[in-house]
């Protein structure tokens, strides 16, 4: 339904929960999505911690090449949220209050299926109140050396990721996805992450993916795919970075109308991106999302909610 023409903002009908294992600490977490006020954006809350929350916004975000974890600098944090921020990305869910008992969102099977299951399961709501977007108005780029990220001006929000490893079965892959719900749902939220072998030990004495395994994680041993059952895509690898940077971007505290380049980029390049937009306020605008992306008739708003 529309607003004056204009997208309303969504959330859920009601509450629903599951419980995994986390992919770093290797703990178990509940997990509990929870309806939320027009407005509100997505909020994580730590029942461990007396209920303290986080909002999920690039300016809290820490830097790492593993995993996005939302810090507020006092000790309060929740890691490897991108899957989950993907999956309300694809859905178009505005607002959302996600409660955890624990540190770490639950890594699930490695991808965002899980998480959208779950949402469609409780339903949307459409609420009395516009959905807003961030509009890209020139050009923005970050990168060091051989890997890069950019957002472009765009009628509606394109992924152009590429990715090169030596590893035989990853390699050179590119994709292009123009955002669609639909096609998000089949073409994107099932891809894995992935990981090597050879990795493992020194991860693990890292502190890091001791709750990884072959049921949540594509694993890559000389060169090969060790799962029994392969891939869920030829270039599920790729899709996968494309997963990843779409929860990255939605850490803007809107959804982006864009073009986003990445080449061999990574949470912490897609971090800059956006703390590199938000620096040039001649470089986006904040916008009323009107029925069709792709008309030029967009209302301009104050950017209330995406500034650090």
């Amino acid at each position: 339904m529309l607003t004056n023409g204009f997208v309303r903002q969504k959330t859920l009908k009601t509450s629903i929960r599951c419980r995994g294992t986390a992919l770093h600490s290797g703990d178990r977490v509940t997990m509990v999505f929870q309806p939320a006020a027009p407005d509100t954006g997505i909020v994580f809350r730590r029942t461990d911690r007396a209920g303290a929350t986080l909002h999920a916004r690039w300016s809290d975000v820490r830097e790492s090449a593993l995993c996005t974890t939302i810090d507020d600098g006092d000790g309060l944090l929740v890691a490897t949220v991108e899957h989950v921020m993907a999956a309300l990305a694809g859905l178009e869910i505005d607002n959302c209050v996600i409660e955890l008992d624990g540190p770490e969102v639950p890594v699930m099977d490695g991808s965002a299926a899980p998480f959208v299951f779950l949402l469609e399961c409780a339903g949307t709501l459409e609420l009395d109140a516009p959905r807003r977007a961030i509009e890209v108005l020139k050009p923005v780029q970050v990168g060091n050396g051989s890997k890069s990220a950019a957002l472009l001006p765009g009628a509606g929000l394109t992924l152009d990721m590429t990715i090169d490893f030596d590893a035989r079965a990853i390699q050179h892959q590119n994709l292009r996805w123009m955002f669609d719900s639909e096609s998000f749902k089949t073409d994107l939220a099932p891809a894995r992450t992935f990981g090597f072998l050879e990795d493992v030990n020194a991860l693990r004495a890292a502190g890091l993916a001791r709750g990884g395994s072959m049921d949540n994680a594509i694993v890559i041993g000389d060169g090969q795919v060790l799962n029994r059952e392969g891939l869920r895509f030829a270039d599920e690898f790729v899709r996968h970075k494309a997963l990843d940077a779409l929860g990255d971007l939605y850490l803007a505290g809107l959804p982006i109308i864009g073009e986003f380049i990445g080449i061999r980029s990574g949470h912490a390049i897609n971090r800059r991106l956006l703390e590199a937009l938000f620096a040039d306020r001649s470089a986006f605008r904040t916008v009323r999302m009107p029925a069709d992306t792709y008309t030029l008739d967009w209302q301009e708003e104050e950017p209330r909610r995406v500034s650090a």
